[in-house]
This record gives structure tokens, C-alpha cells and sequence, in this order.
């Protein structure tokens, strides 16, 4: 396949005329048409002719010519609706283009579809979508993960050279371990929020799914950097990732933390993760021990904080002064307004909101300790492998524990990135997790690309797709 490429493959392709852009289109879409509808991957799908016509009127040299590409669900376009996977939004076109979107069209990549997933970012499985449940490429009886989770198998499934997902409490980091492909939560403030439909404002971020690193540094270079829409956009100078790519890997400090590796944690996924720090030991890196204790509790300031912040977000849909639209919310999105309204609600909120704030604060205070020691932590990503549909949806708190290992580096605001790490003996996919001090996403792209260039486990696709590799 075409789309088996990378992006940068494919551009020199472009420019020395040995790959025709329109094929690589046309084949996206005939990926699309095969298994979008079966798995619900997508929720909109742009005309191909549409698609074809603005492919026709670009520049040549524009840095993503050609490039396609799928968008989460929850970013406004005016190309096409923006339903956040509700049906309150069914018919919702947006007037204006959310700065990621306008920032990869100006650049040349072409938006094909805005992928599925949990309605308003609230769920780890994308089951929780007014436009169906999301399947796992791998096993089609298993969840794709969440709540990115149609971006993540639209990349899987050569549907896009990339996608665009975003992270709150692991929304991209998830489906991309279930998914066999990578995936980048940036340091928040890294990729401008605005446009986005906000889950909970203090961790939402912005990132790229990939099939390699190499391609996760090429769109970062694109959506990275300052923007007067967005206050909480930082200044901080964007390298250039790129380059970091091409360096040869500097001799790190890997921290593992005994603390990421207890009770609930599959006992492969457990094996898996020590397993990739040994190789990253076998390419000069140093392994070290560190200790995370605090992040233990993460999940439960997670579980108050998020769902704080969504029941205000979320208050101008809530029929209590627009109309009568509450019944369109859906039981795990009310579940949430309703834990985030009682934990603000005078009487409880220092019991429960400003507790959840003290933890974060120590909570970033532990990491800044343990970073003292290591330069990148490797922690297990999931703490289970996909569950059956249904599963997760019919179990909250199973829910919230799929985010087990996720909730600690929102709240501290940290990029992490998520490589393809082998294979479970249930023939799924495992993915681990490499966290970085702030604004450190060339030294995880650096790693995460050295490791790539030793294994071959990301080069391993759907079976669904009937081709090998």
C-alpha cells in the first residue's frame, strides 16, 4: 500500500513524480468505503471529489502537500460538521476552522473524515459515541480504545498518512497502544487548544497519531507553537523536530517506577514493558530506578478535577436555560456533569475539588523529583488489553480504570509518547508509555525513533486489511 509509507516517502514521491498523489488519495478512500462503515471508524466523511478538487489547487511545495489526514471529531471545521460524537450536535457546521485544522491546510494535508469517538471525550473505549461503537481493527469484538479512538484506527487501517486526536486523560495514548501505532500527548500549551470543544480546559491537549515517529515529528513541526486565539498556548520556541530525529540517540537515563507495576496491571503488558526498557538499555540507555508513590492517587484527582471542569464546559448544552436538548446527553456524560456539579457544589468543594488540587500539586512536585534522576520515565500504557464491546460501557469504574496510567502525566501537564512494543499471546497489540519533562518532545521522538529503527513491531498491520507487510 501506498499509505504504508511515510510521510516524507511519499512527498519526495510527489516532487520527483514517481507516486501520483491522487492514487494515494484515491486510496485512502477505497480503504474508507472498506471498513469505515463495519467498524465505525469515522462519523463524516469528506466528499472524494471534494477532496480531489482541493488536492488539484495546491502548491506543490507546500511542507504536507497531498498528505491525508483524519481529524478527532471534536474540532470545529467549516468544511464539514463538528458533532463531538452527540447527536446534539448532529447538524452543527462550524463557522470558523479550529487552529490545528487551518494550521495543517495551510501546510497542504487534506482533511478526508472526522474520526468516531466517546461523546465530549468522556470514556477510554469510544463505545460511548451517539454514532456507534468503535471496533479494534485487531478483533472487531474488542474496543478500539478511547477516547480517540476512529483517529487511532483510521492510521491502523491506511485510511490517513496521520490523525489528530486529543488528550485528556490518555484519549490519544490508549487507542494508540490498542491500535499498534503511535501516539503523542504534548506538554500542554505545546499545540493551541482553540477550536477544540473542551473536555476539561486544564488538560486538554492536542496530538498527532502515526505510524512511525519520524512522521508524528513532521506534523508536530506544523500544529506546534504560539496562538494569539488561545491564552494558555505557550511562547516556548518550537525545535525543530525533524532534526531530533536524525540525531543519534544520546545515552539517557530511563527511570522505571515499581510503583507503575502493581496489582490490576496484566501480567504480560507487566513482562512487555520491562522487556522494552531492556532493549532501550541493549541501544546505551541507562535504566534507574525512581519512585512515584503519589501517582497512585492520580486517578481519583483525575476523576474529580476532569469531571469538574466538564460540568461547566458543558453547562451551555444543558437545557437548564437553551431548550430541551438534555436527553441527548448520554448516561456516561451525564454521570460525569453530575460527579463535577456535586464536587463544586457549596459543602463539598473542600472536600473534594481543592483536595484534588492539592494532590496535583504534589503529584508535580513527585515527578519533578523523579526527573531529577532519569531524563524519560517508561511506564506501562494500559493496564489491561482491549475489552469486549461492552464491557467498559457497562462498568464505570472499569471505565476509569482503562486511564489508570495516564491520569498522573495530565495532571502534571507532561508530553508522553506511545510506541508498539510486541504483541500479547492473545494476538492484540501491547504499546508502552515514555514520559518527558516539559517540552521535551524531541528527546521522546529521538527515543521512540531509535527504538523503531531497531524493531519492527509498528510495521504490523490489521489483519483485516489482507496484506502483508
Amino acid at each position: 500500500m501506498l499509505l504504508d509509507r511515510q510521510i516524507t516517502e511519499l512527498l519526495a514521491g510527489y516532487r520527483d513524480g514517481s507516486i501520483d498523489p491522487v492514487l494515494v488519495i484515491e486510496e485512502a478512500y477505497a480503504n474508507i468505503k472498506a471498513h469505515s462503515q463495519n467498524l465505525n471508524t469515522l462519523i463524516s466523511v469528506v466528499d472524494k471529489e471534494k477532496a480531489l478538487k482541493e488536492l488539484s489547487l495546491l502548491d506543490k511545495n507546500l511542507p504536507l502537500y497531498g498528505i491525508p489526514y483524519v481529524l478527532k471529531d471534536s474540532y470545529v471545521t467549516p468544511e464539514i460538521r463538528t458533532t463531538c460524537a452527540s447527536k446534539l450536535l448532529d447538524d452543527y457546521v462550524s463557522p470558523y476552522s479550529a487552529t490545528v485544522h487551518q494550521k495543517l491546510k495551510n501546510a497542504g494535508a487534506i482533511l478526508l473524515a472526522k474520526g468516531n469517538q466517546d461523546a465530549w471525550g468522556h470514556g477510554a473505549s469510544t463505545e460511548n459515541s451517539d454514532y456507534g461503537m468503535g471496533k479494534n481493527p485487531y478483533d472487531p469484538e474488542r474496543v478500539v480504545g478511547g477516547s480517540s479512538g476512529g483517529p487511532a484506527a483510521a492510521v491502523a487501517l491506511r485510511m490517513c498518512s496521520f490523525a489528530i486526536g486529543e488528550d485528556t486523560g490518555g484519549s490519544i495514548r490508549n487507542p494508540a497502544a490498542w491500535n499498534n501505532i503511535l501516539g503523542l500527548r504534548v506538554t500542554y500549551g505545546r499545540v493551541s487548544r482553540y477550536g477544540c470543544v473542551a473536555y476539561a480546559s486544564s488538560m486538554d491537549t492536542v496530538g498527532p497519531f502515526a505510524k512511525s515517529a519520524e512522521d508524528l515529528a513532521v506534523v508536530l513541526g506544523i500544529i506546534a507553537g504560539l496562538d494569539k486565539y488561545d491564552a494558555t498556548s505557550s511562547p516556548e520556541p518550537v525545535p525543530d523536530y525533524a532534526k531530533a530525529i536524525s540525531t543519534p540517540l544520546k545515552k539517557l537515563k530511563i527511570g522505571i517506577a515499581d510503583d507503575m507495576f502493581g496489582p490490576g496491571l496484566d501480567s504480560e503488558i507487566a513482562k512487555n514493558t520491562r522487556a522494552f526498557g531492556s532493549v532501550l538499555e541493549s541501544m546505551g540507555c541507562q535504566l534507574t530506578s525512581v519512585s512515584l508513590p503519589i501517582a497512585e492517587v492520580a486517578l481519583a484527582a483525575y476523576y474529580i478535577i476532569a469531571p469538574s471542569e466538564t460540568s461547566s464546559n458543558l453547562a451551555r448544552y444543558d437545557a437548564v436555560r437553551y431548550g430541551g436538548t438534555r436527553d441527548l446527553f448520554s448516561q456516561e456524560t451525564m454521570r460525569r456533569i453530575m460527579i463535577g456539579s456535586y464536587d463544586l457544589s457549596s459543602g463539598y468543594y473542600d472536600a473534594y475539588y481543592r483536595k484534588a488540587l492539592k494532590i496535583r500539586t504534589i503529584l508535580i512536585e513527585t515527578f519533578k523529583q523523579a526527573f531529577k534522576q532519569c531524563d524519560v520515565i517508561l511506564m506501562p500504557e494500559n493496564p489491561i488489553m482491549p475489552p469486549k464491546l461492552g464491557d467498559l460501557i457497562s462498568d464505570p469504574l472499569a471505565n476509569m480504570l482503562a486511564d489508570l496510567y495516564n491520569t498522573s502525566v495530565s495532571l502534571i501537564g507532561s508530553p508522553a509518547i506511545v510506541v508498539p512494543s510486541g504483541f500479547h499471546a492473545n494476538g492484540l497489540p501491547i504499546g508502552v508509555q515514555l514520559v518527558g519533562q516539559k517540552f521535551e518532545e524531541a528527546t521522546l521522538l529521538n527515543l521512540a525513533h531509535a527504538y523503531q529503527a531497531k524493531t519492527s513491531w509498528h510495521l504490523t498491520k490489521p489483519a483485516i486489511l489482507e496484506k502483508k507487510v
